[in-house]
């Protein structure tokens, strides 16, 4: 266990007496403020595959594999509705009610009805929608793979972490490359699972990160000073003055409630509901969204986003400069990208895919580790997470329905790799060299020296 240093409280203290606004705006343009869903954001294509780059002359696709976040879903539970539900009916009893209060209260219990109904935690039908238009769009884009499969009888492997949302995205993805290509169905293994692989914060490897994340007083403190500082606290009276009327937000703020829930609890569980909202479009009335932004500004929303980007990327994200256990358990997916690309390369596998569907605690510490964009920063005491000095967004590393893709192909003995990282051309970490300046193809074998790969861990 570390000790928490001066230098810890210096920096968070340097970062108290910093505003929000003057930190980098984390909406995206037009108010769309996408940053402020989190990872909770849904699924959006970042390149049209009209743009990608040409194929090197005389190389044919042979190989591509895939990890992938489960699409849209419901809340994991109704907890947030519980929660601001019954201060809602406190209120309402003692006529302590906006009148947004009094619209709020029914819209959360239709909104929590269509989560129930799907199931918490299940796939939502934008969800079903992103896993399946992703599919379509893979086919489409390697039509000569795919009926390279198709002729040569290669099955295509599908995995998962055995979580209902993520083998149901399997499903789904699998189902939606056969309707593409009809000759691809025989060919489309059975969604097997492998914890170890898939869901490996929960599985034995994952064992000293669940310790330090229970029990680790740097991190711990950290994420105290940075969630609860006293901006959080004046959004939290914020979003409850929407709902509420002034004394009955000074009584929550004061713990009469406490039983229920804090203000700031209070106040996340209506950012949690306004975060979900979007993925659950599909099950609103008439499909037009629930308009939950009604009962959040943007501001409040973007400070509730950062709180949640914190506590993600101190959790499952770069981290602390100093430490890698937050990602380095990812290791062993890493390690299976290359396995089956090298096994194609060698001639010792007859995969024609592989298809991995899994969570956001797995894709957020492999961009850690791979050096993705937006990755690629840890920080130190001295200099905590912002977002004025962070690029890392959860919203842009790992939203739902976000994947990242290999692409191999082959020309006589050497094989490239093309990697996509939702659906954009993506260069591989400094230290990569791609096949020609600017080129986001990469020769396996410099992939192999750059991640550090021997014949002994291949």
């Amino acid at each position: 266990m570390r000790r928490v240093t001066p230098a810890l409280v210096l920096g968070v203290t340097a970062l108290l007496a910093t505003p929000f606004t003057a930190q980098a705006s984390p909406g995206h343009g037009g108010g769309t403020h996408t940053d402020s869903y989190g990872t909770k954001a849904v699924y959006q294509p970042e390149q049209d595959s009209r743009s990608y780059q040409k194929v090197p002359a005389g190389f044919t696709p042979v190989f591509t594999e895939n990890v992938s976040r489960h699409g849209s879903r419901s809340a994991t539970d109704g907890s947030d509705g519980d929660l601001i539900l019954a201060l809602l009916d406190k209120a309402r009893a003692e006529g302590q009610l906006t009148a947004k209060g009094k619209e709020f209260g029914p819209k959360t219990k239709a909104l929590e009805a269509a989560m129930s109904a799907i199931g918490y935690g299940n796939l939502s039908a934008r969800g079903k929608e992103e896993i399946h238009d992703t599919a379509v769009r893979t086919a489409k884009r390697l039509p000569a793979l795919f009926a390279s499969i198709a002729r040569k009888q290669e099955p295509i492997d599908v995995v998962s972490s055995g979580q209902g949302r993520a083998v149901d995205s399997a499903n789904l993805y699998g189902a939606a490359l056969a309707g593409a290509d009809p000759d691809l169905t025989s060919l489309i293994g059975a969604t097997r699972t492998d914890k170890d692989l898939l869901y490996f914060h929960k599985a034995d490897g994952g064992a000293a990160y669940r310790e330090y994340i229970a029990g680790d007083q740097r991190l711990a403190t950290t994420l105290k000073t940075l969630t609860d500082q006293p901006r959080t606290h004046r959004a939290a009276r914020d979003v409850l003055r929407k709902l509420f009327r002034p004394a009955f937000v000074d009584r929550i703020t004061a713990g009469e409630f406490a039983s229920v829930g804090t203000d700031v609890e209070a106040a996340t569980a209506v950012y949690n509901l306004y975060a979900i909202a979007p993925a659950m479009s599909g099950e609103s009335p008439g499909g037009k969204g629930w308009g939950m932004d009604r009962y959040i500004s943007a501001a409040d929303a973007d400070w509730f986003g950062y709180v949640s980007d914190t506590e993600d990327f101190y959790e499952k994200g770069p981290g602390f400069a100093d430490s890698d256990i937050t990602y380095r358990m990812a290791d062993v997916l890493l390690d299976d990208f290359f396995r089956k690309a090298e096994a194609k390369r060698d001639g010792t596998s007859d995969l024609g895919a592989e298809l991995r569907f899994t969570h956001a605690e797995e894709i957020i510490p492999l961009a850690a580790l791979m050096g993705l964009p937006g990755s690629t920063q840890g920080v130190t005491a001295e200099h905590p997470y912002t977002y004025a000095t962070n690029s890392w967004r959860g919203a842009a590393v790992a939203p739902l329905g976000s994947n990242i893709q290999w692409d191999v192909f082959r020309k006589g003995s050497t094989y490239l790799v093309r990697m996509l990282y939702n659906e954009k051309e993506t260069a591989f970490k400094a230290g990569c060299r791609p096949v020609s300046k600017g080129s986001t193809f990469y020769d396996l074998n410099e992939l192999e020296r750059c991640f550090g790969r021997t014949a002994s861990n291949g």
